[in-house]
């Protein structure tokens, strides 16, 4: 590690100053040696004493404070999907300057570069603003609970980080799903034939597939009934809940769009006394204008 040529210079410094320390140098020695300051000579054979060499490469750290809430990106997208000529702008489409300027106008966000906008308009995957909608914003109190669903998913909840014991869930249902099941088995390739799969298949009625999708780790479980309603629902829930880390968690977040299986504050108090760990949050609900 300290001669290595490939080796980033911290690691080589690093493990220099273990080397002198290993020749029993004192840390005055190795500083005017190795043209450091003492106390660094002093942390780094301080860690390497306590933890080897694993103690030699940086920690964690939490990175530099976000400037912008998850609420207010969200706000740009969607002032991105808007028409420039429902606001009263004299424009036929956005630019990310003129996005700036209404941003600024309306108070969405503080000074910001149109740079930054072009950027948070790039990472999105879907790009909504390309396309026109007809579903539009009827709810008064959109902002505080969207707020709470993306702050969610930014690890935050009530402007406090989450723990590494608490998890974020995002469920959902897909209805009509057509079980099928092909007549004769698919033959493997072999030298010199290619897969073969019949074309014939044999119907096994309508399905519906619920899903829970662990936001943060990336991980799905789901299960299949005859229909979706409550005791579906909660049949979801009891498979995910009764496995770790979900069961011995500190709480557990259960985003849920607006369905009757999981409508109203009933809703909320029977995943909480099936599960007290388990807390329902909904996002605000978007319906076509009336």
């Amino acid at each position: 590690m300290a001669y290595g040529h490939k080796a980033p210079y911290q690691t080589r410094q690093r493990a220099t100053i273990v080397l002198l320390a290993a020749r029993r140098y004192s840390n005055a020695r190795i500083a005017t040696q190795a043209r450091m300051h003492v106390d660094t000579v002093r942390r780094w054979r301080g860690r390497f004493a306590a933890g080897g060499l694993p103690a030699l490469a940086d920690r964690k750290r939490s990175g530099r404070p976000a400037s912008f809430t998850p609420l207010q990106v969200a706000e740009v997208k969607a002032l991105a999907c808007q028409l420039p000529s429902e606001t009263g702008a004299p424009l036929s489409r956005w630019s990310c300057p003129e996005l700036v300027r209404e941003l600024a106008a309306r108070g969405i966000t503080g000074p910001v570069s149109a740079s930054t906008v072009r950027r948070w308009l790039a990472e999105d995957a879907l790009k909504p603003w390309q396309h026109r909608s007809w579903i539009f914003i009827t709810d008064p109190g959109f902002r505080p609970r969207a707020q709470r669903v993306l702050d969610l998913y930014a690890r935050t909840w009530q402007g406090t980080p989450l723990g590494e014991d608490e998890y974020v869930i995002s469920a959902d249902e897909k209805t009509s799903i057509q079980a099928r099941c092909r007549c004769h088995p698919t033959l493997a390739p072999g030298q010199a034939r290619a897969m073969r799969v019949n074309h014939t298949y044999g119907r096994g009625g309508a399905l519906a597939y619920l899903a829970a999708y662990d936001v943060h780790q990336a991980r799905v479980s789901g299960r299949t009934e005859p229909r979706t309603g409550i005791d579906p629902f909660m049949n979801l829930v009891t498979k995910v809940m009764s496995q770790e880390p979900y069961k011995s968690a500190k709480r557990v977040f259960w985003i849920v769009d607006n369905g009757s299986s999981h409508r109203g504050q009933k809703a909320a108090d029977r995943l909480t006394t099936a599960f007290p760990n388990a807390m329902m949050v909904r996002p605000p609900p978007c319906t076509p204008p009336g």
